[in-house]
């Protein structure tokens, strides 16, 4: 049984929902949440539209369901859990009547998904950032966590809770420490006072035991005149950010911004300095983690063009020049300092990557072949670790409430020959671009009296912009949908709020609240007239 939840990986994982759909052919079930009915739901054997911001009192529906028709995993969740007793009292009141007037999802469909999740041999769930752009994303994911311990659907082969990871390094990313509170490996800056001595003694310098900001932090901190100089790299602020008016008069105000990039973004634009990088998927050496932590080998196939250099040469550069002279390390060499001091992948030579089409950590030797699935200490006898903790989260709305002036919920995300703001994407014709457009549902297009490819004004509490709308039937109405891949068209997050959740720091890019009014017939012409299409590379 899988159970995609918050994800449309029809169209934003492709790849991955082919592997899916062998299952589906295969007799796996298929359970998609989403409040729009997705070209992934079209494939289920159900779909829960569930309001915006309704997926923990779903979760809590479904657990009480589970605990009072006794299918919950009894005897794991003595044995391997800590915190079940806490964890029942608070999903008590979630009746199925209950969820259904809290989340929209028929109680009868909610008895359905959790029966089948309870009894299948196995399950997993998988989500994107349907479950995390919201002001409560870490209690998101907490709540799909607490479903999968309930079942005992984790740590075996076929089950688990698996977050896809949208580009093809997002994993690698934060395994290489790229988060403000681990090092390498995952090891925590703070707590792990012997992860920070093997990393001062390689490097010849001290750390400080201090977390970092994450990116909603240093916007905070821009905002207070902490924050002066930023250096930005392979990321499009500018652009990407909610409520993008404030984000970019703090970029603007900056004493120095530097950017390094492949193409020119509108955050490159705004650069005191841009540095040229390289497309390191076919001009540089190296590795790539992908969603299943396999890592695997990267080829250079390609000279970078024109003053392009490769990010390792720009960073050693860069380093040699404040004063610390790293030479020129290839791409191997620093793989084999990382192994060095990431226990995790200590056991990854490059030939070893090589011979076994790439290694999933952990591996902390060069004897181990990698781990297929995390987590399977939960079953040894007695458990190898700490126990795992459920954990109690509170069921709470968008941030943004729906009133009679801003009475249509905007739902942002991906479609699926595009990605992000577009800075590569945009620049190839496809006959999948159609540009940016207000998604309504027939019902709501009937009631405002708008026309298919009508251009209308959306407005939100921040700010307003002008687009066609679009009737899509697999909305319901008072929902609205929206990207983000054509903002020189319609800069959707002139509209997004920036309400973050306080553990993550992520925006609520999946909740705000908008208005769609018709334009004057004089307003149509002149709106009609500045949209020109947007040009790419045949």
């Amino acid at each position: 049984m899988i159970l995609l939840w918050g994800s449309n990986a029809r169209e934003t994982h492709p790849i991955f929902f082919h592997h899916l759909l062998k299952g589906v052919r295969h007799g796996a079930r298929l359970f998609v949440v989403d409040p729009r009915r997705t070209s992934s739901a079209q494939w289920a054997d159900r779909w829960l539209g569930l309001d915006v911001g309704s997926d923990i009192a779903l979760s809590n529906t479904m657990a009480r369901e589970i605990i009072h028709a006794g299918l919950h995993n009894a005897s794991f969740v003595a044995r391997a859990t800590e915190g079940f007793e806490e964890y029942a009292a608070s999903v008590e009141p979630f009746t199925l009547e209950e969820g259904e007037r809290l989340t929209g999802v028929p109680a009868a469909v909610i008895h359905e998904t959790a029966h089948a999740f309870a009894r299948a041999d196995r399950a997993m769930i998988c989500w994107t950032l349907g479950i995390t752009e919201h002001h409560n994303a870490v209690d998101n994911v907490l709540a799909l966590i607490n479903l999968g311990l309930l079942c005992g659907h984790v740590g075996r082969y076929g089950s688990g809770l698996n977050p896809l990871r949208g580009q093809n390094n997002v994993q690698g990313g934060g395994d290489m420490g790229a988060i403000p509170n681990k090092l390498p490996g995952f090891q925590d800056i703070e707590r792990d006072a012997d992860a920070r001595a093997r990393f001062e003694a390689a490097w010849g310098t001290s750390i400080e035991p201090q977390y970092g900001w994450h990116l909603t932090q240093m916007f905070h901190a821009m905002d207070r005149g902490e924050l002066r100089t930023l250096y930005v790299i392979g990321e499009n602020p500018a652009q990407s950010e909610a409520d993008v008016t404030h984000a970019r008069k703090l970029l603007g105000a900056l004493d120095l911004l530097v950017v390094q990039d492949i193409v020119m973004t509108r955050t490159a634009e705004m650069a005191d300095v841009v540095l040229p990088g390289t497309a390191s998927w076919c001009e540089a050496d190296g590795t790539v983690t992908n969603s299943e932590r396999r890592v695997q080998r990267v080829r250079k196939a390609l000279d970078p063009p024109g003053d392009a250099r490769d990010d390792t040469w720009i960073l050693a550069e860069l380093a040699r020049r404040l004063g610390h002279d790293w030479g020129q390390p290839t791409a191997e060499q620093i793989w084999d300092e990382c192994r060095s001091l990431s226990p995790m992948h200590r056991g990854m030579r490059y030939d070893r990557l090589e011979a076994l089409n790439g290694i999933q950590w952990p591996c902390p030797d060069e004897e181990h072949p990698g781990s297929l699935f995390l987590h399977g200490r939960l079953w040894a006898e007695p458990v190898e670790g700490p126990l795992a903790p459920f954990s109690v989260v509170e069921a709470k709305p968008p941030f943004e409430a729906l009133d009679a002036e801003y009475p249509i919920r905007l739902t942002t995300g991906r479609r699926l020959e595009s990605y992000n703001t577009g800075a590569q994407s945009n620049r190839y014709r496809s006959p999948l671009h159609r540009g940016e457009s207000l998604d309504l549902s027939p019902e709501d297009a009937e009631r405002l009296q708008i026309a298919d490819g009508e251009i209308v004004r959306v407005s939100s509490r921040r700010g307003s912009v002008e687009a066609p709308a679009r009737i899509d039937p697999s909305l319901r109405p008072g929902l609205a949908f929206m990207t983000f891949h054509f903002p020189d068209e319609v800069d959707v997050n002139l509209l997004t709020i920036d309400a973050t959740d306080p553990k993550s720091g992520t925006a609520e890019f999946k909740a705000a609240a908008i208005r769609v009014d018709k334009l004057e017939p004089s307003e149509r012409e002149l709106s009609e007239g500045r949209r020109e299409p947007v040009e790419a590379t045949p």
